[in-house]
């Protein structure tokens, strides 16, 4: 009876420390898509006012936004954080 309430002591220590670290990983994940997508929005909005500063056309500009490294490096790093937030099967 002593060593099975050892034994149940020892076990539910795990089982809290891996969901409080699974829910604050899902937090980081959470922080880190909404901090990328900030920026990528306070990006795209600085092209576009540059851009009609500058009274380019708005198929350059959007070209513009379409193949600009940075962009396309957050949209990436934005599809990676859905694939480890959606929930596992």
């Amino acid at each position: 009876m002593i060593v099975e309430i050892i034994q149940i002591k020892k076990f539910f220590p795990l089982i809290y420390e891996y969901v409080f670290n699974k829910v604050l990983d899902q937090q980081d994940l959470k922080l880190s898509k909404k901090l990328i997508t900030s920026y990528k929005k306070r990006l795209e909005k600085e092209i576009l006012d540059r851009s009609m500063k500058l009274r380019m056309p708005q198929n350059k500009f959007a070209e513009i936004i379409d193949n600009n490294n940075e962009l396309i490096n957050l949209k990436q790093a934005l599809k990676k954080l859905e694939a480890e937030t959606e929930p596992h099967s």
